[in-house]
């Protein structure tokens, strides 16, 4: 979580630099350069040998949609907030488990979501005009992560975690793409310090998503689940001594009602898991 949140400034300082989507045409080159070679490393194909199965191509959109708007929000917003609105991911995740795979959730759990949805509200505060764009744009990256891992499950498991580093950081590079046509920004040499930074963030990146793959694979689910959380203490940390960030008391009350009833609802699931 630690290596997330140092992915997350990095991106975000590399965007007061060079364009957005030419940050992350760089940052998902590399990444998917990494996780390629790892691949190679280890006598795999980079990519899936059955091709895109319905199930990856599932995954791969809510990805899309995920890193896309994650990316925008990082690069427009505040990371603090924007980091505070992705940890209700998990609540977002146990509700669509509900609708897509019939879980059955108690009335605790329902509330535990409800009140985590109340802090999303306290950290996006709309005002008589709505949201603001920047607060739709963590939204929908927090939506798209939550799609993402529901998807997981539709992995066919013979695709090695990898495999779906490469895919992950592609369609990076497919985000990147979209935005430079939607912007029209100059696709020109970038400055060097923001290159290397997204070489930072990418080496981050590629380390944080080794380190939960391996702690999911070793450790009990529910037990690790719940450290997904210290990404924001890490990222709250980085926003005030890099950006100089000043969260408020109202934005603070609502990360920690989130982090609450998400920890909350995990250890519920626990209590309720029918023993091996």
């Amino acid at each position: 979580m630690a290596a997330f949140a140092c992915e997350d400034a990095l991106f975000k300082a590399a965007t007061l630099r060079i364009p957005v989507g030419l940050s992350l045409l760089i940052f998902g080159g590399c990444g998917a350069l990494i996780f390629a070679g790892l691949a190679l490393s280890r006598g795999q194909s980079p990519l899936p040998v059955g091709g895109m199965t319905r199930g990856l191509m599932i995954r791969s959109g809510f990805e899309l949609l995920g890193r896309l708007f994650f990316g925008l929000a990082l690069a427009f917003a505040d990371l603090s907030s924007t980091s505070a609105i992705l940890q209700a991911t998990p609540l977002v995740v146990v509700a669509g488990a509900v609708v897509v795979f019939g879980e059955k959730v108690g009335w605790r759990r329902w509330s535990a979501i409800a009140l985590g949805l109340v802090g999303v509200l306290l950290v996006l505060r709309p005002d008589a005009e709505g949201l603001q764009p920047t607060a739709i744009f963590a939204v929908l990256g927090m939506v798209g992560f939550a799609g993402r891992d529901l998807a997981t499950r539709a992995a066919p498991p013979a695709v090695t975690n990898a495999q779906l580093g490469v895919l992950g950081f592609g369609v990076l590079i497919v985000a990147g793409v979209l935005v430079q046509l939607a912007t029209d920004a100059p696709l020109a040499m970038p400055d060097p310090g923001a290159a290397l930074k997204l070489v930072a963030a990418s080496l981050f990146g590629v380390t944080a998503y080794s380190a939960l793959t391996a702690a999911m694979r070793t450790g009990d689910v529910s037990v690790v689940t719940p450290f997904r959380y210290t990404r924001l203490v890490f990222a709250l940390i980085l926003a005030v001594v890099v950006f100089g960030e000043t969260p408020d008391p109202m934005m603070l009350a609502g990360a920690a009602l989130i982090v609450a009833s998400g920890i909350f609802a995990l250890t519920r699931s626990k209590r309720r898991a029918p023993p091996a």
